[in-house]
């Protein structure tokens, strides 16, 4: 008997330290879904990099207030499957999100952003933001902008002068 508490304690721990490690973690209820749209979605999920686990809620209850994440207790209902990602705030919310348009069966529970429980709503907003890479992207192409800007500005001088001298 003792070994079975001991293996239930472990899991308890490796879900509190997947909730407190995690960049974001997203809860789903997946009743509904049939083996092959569940391995589509595993698939999409672990090719961003996002670990997909399906743990009893009374393991996950214990865990989320060892995390003092106490809020999610209520969203942990039926079946529950978790989406943890260390990496990429974003991955999680997106791919569960955009999945969920096109499955009506997939359901979003609940989350946690950077520690924090967070709404529907906010977990709905965090989808539609870009990808890290479309950040990075956003973000050059404004700095990139003022000299991009100066060098057609001094092409038309120096074409503007060229052309006074001819």
């Amino acid at each position: 008997m003792s070994n079975v508490i001991d293996a239930k304690k472990q899991v308890v721990q490796e879900i509190t330290d997947k909730f407190q490690s995690s960049q974001s973690s997203v809860l789903v209820n997946y009743r509904g879904l049939d083996v092959a749209e569940v391995t589509e979605l595993r698939k999409q999920l672990r090719e961003e990099g996002v670990d997909f686990k399906v743990y009893k809620n009374t393991m996950t209850r214990r865990a989320v207030e060892q995390a003092e994440l106490n809020e999610l207790s209520d969203t942990l209902v039926g079946p529950t499957a978790i989406a943890f990602s260390k990496e990429d705030v974003i991955a999680p919310a997106k791919i569960l999100s955009k999945f969920a348009k096109s499955h009506n069966a997939l359901e979003i529970k609940g989350g946690v952003i950077e520690g924090k429980v967070a709404s529907l709503e906010q977990l709905s907003e965090l989808a539609e933001l870009p990808n890290y890479d479309g950040l990075v992207s956003m973000l050059l192409s404004v700095l990139q902008a003022p000299i991009r800007n100066l060098a057609y500005a001094t092409k038309a001088i120096a074409e503007q002068k060229e052309e006074q001298g001819a």
